[in-house]
């Protein structure tokens, strides 16, 4: 039982690279938080911009990782992390300001190993619902396509502009992040996750930036998110993947 008198302390992990236009709102909305998390640690990959100074600014925890990864860099979080539930969380994605007590509310469900939640992509004047629509489809329809047995066991498809929570333990048990893979990370733990419980959908939104969407024009971005989900169903190795997936900042 933590302080606020709610089930499972609450660790926000957030691993960032030269994220100084975007991590200022996204730690605004965190302290805004109630009940607040536990603690709040993000994780630099060695920015070369104001990232750290912005995180210092907060008043939160910054660890530094040996090399920039965000399977690494989260993995790193996890390890110096207390709390008994871990929550994903990038640098431009906006919480709700319940979001602590909804992620305990969940995973107060012991047969639910991990959750996310419904992302909408925007930049604060534009919505773009149609490829927030397609990321959701997507959730549901590669598993459901191409991992059918694990579909009706509980596996959904979850990004990590979703905003993913699991408990620290069971985290651990399914091995952590793949720090081998460049991408896909988290669909690669949603298969091993899985193994320990249902991957639940929150009929909650969080909001994350479109920044890849104005670089590729919506057409393209569409044509590579849904590629990447044929393809991650169709098992290429996400390395082969990353190359059409370029940082974006």
């Amino acid at each position: 039982m933590s302080e606020n008198g709610t089930d499972g302390t609450f660790s926000i992990i957030i691993p960032t690279l030269n994220e100084g236009t975007a991590l200022a709102r996204t730690l605004r909305h965190v302290k805004a938080l109630h009940p607040p998390a536990w603690e709040v640690l993000v994780v630099d990959g060695g920015s070369r911009d104001h990232t750290v100074q912005i995180a210092n600014d907060a008043g939160v925890v910054i660890l530094r990782s040996e090399e920039a990864g965000r399977a690494l860099q989260m993995n790193d979080g996890a390890r110096a992390a207390t709390g008994d539930l871990l929550c994903f969380l990038h640098a431009d994605t906006l919480i709700p300001d319940d979001l602590t007590s909804v992620a305990q509310r969940t995973l107060a469900d012991s047969s639910i190993s991990c959750a996310g939640f419904i992302s909408l992509m925007g930049n604060g004047d534009t919505t773009r619902w149609g490829i927030s629509a397609l990321n959701l489809l997507k959730t549901h329809l590669a598993p459901l396509l191409f991992r059918p047995h694990l579909y009706w066991r509980g596996l959904r498809l979850l990004f990590g502009d979703q905003v993913m929570i699991c408990r620290r333990q069971t985290f651990w048990e399914a091995g952590g992040f793949n720090e081998a893979l460049p991408i896909l990370e988290d669909g690669d733990l949603c298969l091993r996750l899985v193994k320990h419980g249902r991957i639940r959908l929150i009929n909650r939104v969080v909001i994350s930036s479109d920044r890849r969407v104005q670089r590729w024009g919506a057409c393209k971005a569409a044509a590579i998110y849904l590629s990447i989900g044929v393809l991650w169903g169709l098992g290429l190795p996400p390395a082969r993947l990353k190359r059409f997936y370029e940082d974006i900042r």
